[in-house]
């Protein structure tokens, strides 16, 4: 039975006012367990082997992660550990963090900037350590710098000329990330616009003493 089903038999013998679950996953093949791994890391799992255990909120939508494993060929037996309960009003104590896909907050930043930008110095704070590898290889176009903290990535764009990516690389970078299910904040950190270039590549910032 594939991992997506057996998530559904188990949700479907969940009390109605479940809050929380803790789930156990063994996966099949001991190679396949790494992989596994990167695709549970918005879970923050256990794991000992090739043997997972991690918590599962309500808001959380576990299907979609475990149907990505079955893409995967990534077989295994998923079981319930236990459950909570929420309290009538729990949810509005504490709403739950959205989590948004990266090449849509791409979009958002760039809408709210000037018609004449000219170069960007953005980031990429990933939620996990587990996406730090792969989401590096992922941005590998943009030429990534692991600085600003232990999930951060950041680069440049260029949307006229001098040194930096494109923007259209950019955004499709970031669309990959979404694809792998690869989660995180993007921030543009320093914006400029109408910029000339005579004898250099672009403008150069100093951030901590460093140029970037």
């Amino acid at each position: 039975m594939k991992l997506e089903e057996q998530w559904r038999e188990i949700e479907a013998d969940l009390p109605e006012d479940w809050s929380s679950i803790r789930l156990s996953l063994t996966v099949a093949e001991d190679q396949h367990a790494d992989r596994a791994a990167l695709i549970l890391a918005s879970f923050t799992p256990g794991r000992i082997g090739s043997r997972f255990r991690f918590a599962v909120r309500r808001d959380q939508d576990a299907g979609r992660v475990l149907r990505r494993l079955d893409q995967e060929d990534i077989r295994g037996l998923l079981e319930l550990v236990g459950s909570e309960t929420a309290a009538p009003d729990e949810r509005e104590r504490r709403p739950a963090k959205r989590v948004r896909p990266l090449a849509p907050q791409w979009d958002a930043l760039t809408d709210r900037l000037t018609a004449d930008w000219s170069d960007i110095y953005a980031e990429v704070e990933l939620d996990s350590t587990d996406f730090l590898q792969r989401g590096a290889l992922l941005l590998s176009p943009v030429n990534p710098a692991h600085y600003g903290g232990t999930t951060t990535l950041r680069f440049r764009i260029a949307r006229i000329s001098g040194y930096g990516t494109a923007p259209s690389m950019a955004r499709r970078c970031l669309e990959r990330l979404d694809e792998e299910g690869i989660t995180g904040t993007l921030r543009f950190l320093r914006v400029l616009s109408a910029t000339s270039h005579v004898a250099t590549q672009g403008p150069v910032w100093r951030v901590a003493g460093r140029s970037v």
